[in-house]
């Protein structure tokens, strides 16, 4: 007993005399550990992780160029990050761009087989229905992805050759947002930076082989220590402005320890394989940053300006604030048939402005004159006060509510709604070029469904000249009512570089004529007696009803059915009336500007926008009341 209670007694002091031990180490540990942060020694520790996982075959060293992250794990990381932006992107996207009906975006979604392309024509290789799809490797995104919009817009892909050329890819992808960059591209700003970023990765590409070599420690000792040196300056700079004043033998040192490296043989495939991750992961990025960038380009050319928004608030606050007896009596005009109307369907007050005053300044007499501004009820006060306080020579202005009309042959329980002329942007190879020809880029205007109730709206007149408000008016336009037009309804200029036989698959087999030239809004001269003989409305809703069974975005039925309503009726004017691309094309003929009588901004660089192109802009801006108390309030005259 007492032999077993010694040893008991024993035991415990050997627990007691372990447990004091621990106690203390963990004491002088306590103490040790902010120690080793105060003197930096901790970055010694974190060298040698780094220089344990260079070391390393199975870890990839790209890191941003600021921490020593796994290359895969980032990859991985950005991978979902990129993409859930990117959903989020597409999913904006389809709420601002209107959509190509359900077998066209099935079409677009298949890769194309055995393409064989004729100058000028699509052959019978392609899909059934739908717009003709480009081979594989030149594939769009579905057509709403990155639309421009006017009033809306669709894009008409006829590409059916692969192109090497990278700004049409782009501007194929993209539209208007590629020359837009292209014009306002900025220099490299903290070019260091990157160059050490650079240098970083090329240097962890070459490690773990430069370590594994026999009788080289001295290089590799050199290389980890620029490697590390250029990583803790990264960790603290992010711009060229933050760099230490001996960045640059910092850079020599590295420089010439890379190329001491690259002198030496080194696995091959662990270079290839750092550098490819490197580079892929940097394509990645600047494409997704491509995506973004260019749909916030087309959110921006969508979404109407502070400034013109403060215009329209104030009008329309204005209008109730002020009497409304300043209206003069002069509805006698508004019905006379001898007179010259000009009808424009517009929600934007100095859109609509310019193409008036613009009219009114070049006429020979603007007695004749009968302007009839037809809006919606959100911006019709502000239009309302806006033409009473501005006076245009001895033109008369009308402004309408589209939405409050009542007219004999519409349906009572469906109200009206303001739609603008729908922009269609299509690429393509003119009919007589060759096939090694660059693809151009054009904005199809095509009349909206308002349009087609002119003959309702204006019962007693016999012929108007439809302007978008997107024009700039620099002849007289009288001679215009002195067109024979010989049986036509629309008198346009016609766009022969786009045939409706390239449109064979989109239109179906409705059309007859497949020479047929598209043609364009922007200044049409209508015949509304014709119009009302031939009840081209009731073509058009016949027309609209058929295509809804098939089709879920109103922008391709209207393009359907605009362009079989008017076939064979469209009376071709002389192209030097109206020139157009002023809102998507740098390239125009100053002379050709200076010669034409209208100038169409069709596109969506609209001139007053801040995006739209800086060389046509003052032709607009030029016929701007600038004196007006509203537009300096709301900033407009800078």
């Amino acid at each position: 007993m007492k032999g077993a209670a010694s040893s008991y007694g024993y035991a415990a002091k050997r627990r007691w005399r372990g447990l004091a031990i621990g106690v203390l180490g963990l004491v002088i540990l306590s103490m040790l550990v902010p120690l080793v942060f105060l003197l930096g020694l901790h970055n010694g520790f974190r060298s040698a992780a780094s220089s344990a996982g260079y070391a390393s075959e199975q870890h990839g060293s790209a890191s941003d160029g600021l921490r020593g992250y796994d290359q895969y794990k980032i990859r991985n990381a950005w991978n979902a990050s990129e993409g859930d932006q990117s959903s989020n992107v597409e999913r904006l996207i389809g709420k601002f761009g209107p959509t190509l009906p359900k077998d066209v975006l099935r079409n677009l979604s298949n890769k194309a087989k055995n393409k064989t392309i004729a100058r000028g024509s699509i052959h019978d290789t392609q899909p059934k229905e739908g717009f003709p799809v480009p081979p594989h490797g030149i594939m769009p995104p579905p057509p709403n992805a990155y639309s421009p919009k006017v009033g809306a817009a669709v894009e008409v892909p006829l590409y059916t050759k692969d192109v090497d050329e990278i700004g049409k890819l782009c501007e194929f992808k993209f539209g208007s947002y590629c020359l837009w960059r292209q014009e306002h591209i900025e220099e490299m700003k903290d070019s260091t930076v990157k160059k050490l970023k650079d240098q970083l990765f090329v240097a962890r590409a070459y490690y773990p082989s430069i370590a594994k070599l026999p009788r080289q420690d001295k290089l590799s000792h050199e290389l980890k220590q620029n490697i590390q040196e250029l990583e803790r300056v990264l960790s603290e700079s992010t711009t060229d402005a933050d760099l230490p004043p001996q960045i640059a033998k910092k850079l020599q040192r590295m420089e010439a320890a890379i190329a001491k490296a690259k002198s030496f043989a080194v696995e091959c495939n662990n270079v290839d394989k750092k550098l490819r991750q490197i580079y892929d992961m940097a394509e990645d990025e600047a494409n997704f940053h491509m995506k973004q960038s260019a749909f916030l380009y087309h959110l921006a050319v969508q979404t109407m300006p502070k400034s013109l928004h403060c215009l329209s608030m104030r009008l329309t606050v204005e209008y109730f604030r002020s009497p409304n007896n300043m209206e003069l009596s002069v509805a006698e005009k508004y019905i006379d048939p001898t007179l010259h109307h000009f009808v424009i369907f517009s929600n934007n007050v100095l859109a609509s402005s310019v193409a008036i005053n613009s009219t009114v300044m070049h006429a020979k007499e603007s007695v004749n004159q009968v302007f009839h501004v037809l809006t919606d009820e959100q911006n019709y006060f502000a239009m309302k006060l806006w033409f009473l306080r501005n006076t245009f020579r001895e033109a008369t202005v009308q402004v309408l509510n589209i939405e409050r009309l009542k007219l004999d042959n519409h349906h009572k329980a469906t109200l009206l709604h303001l739609s603008l002329p729908e922009e269609f942007r299509v690429s393509f190879r003119n009919v007589d070029s060759p096939p090694t020809a660059s693809i151009r880029t054009e904005y199809i205007s095509i009349f909206s469904h308002s349009h087609y109730l002119l003959p309702d709206i204006f019962q007693n007149l016999k012929k108007v000249v439809v302007l978008d408000d997107d024009v700039v008016v620099q002849q007289d336009l009288s001679e215009l009512w002195n067109i024979d037009m010989r049986g036509k309804v629309n008198g346009a200029v016609q766009f022969c570089s786009l045939r409706f036989g390239q449109l064979k698959k989109y239109l179906g087999e409705s059309s007859n004529d497949k020479n047929s030239c598209a043609w364009m809004s922007g200044l049409n001269v209508i015949d509304l007696v014709r119009w009302r003989e031939l009840d081209l409305t009731e073509t058009y809703q016949r027309l609209t009803r058929q295509l809804t069974m098939h089709e879920g975005s109103n922008e391709a039925i209207a393009l359907r059915a605009s362009l079989l309503s008017f076939e064979d009726l469209v009376f071709s004017i002389d192209s030097a009336w109206a020139l157009s691309g002023l809102g998507h094309d740098y390239g125009i003929d100053i002379q050709a500007i200076s010669k034409a009588a209208v100038l169409h901004y069709n596109g969506n660089m609209k001139p007053w926008l801040e995006l739209g192109i800086p060389k046509y802009r003052h032709h607009w801006k030029k016929f701007l009341n600038r004196e007006d108390q509203f537009l300096s309030e709301c900033n407009i005259n800078s």
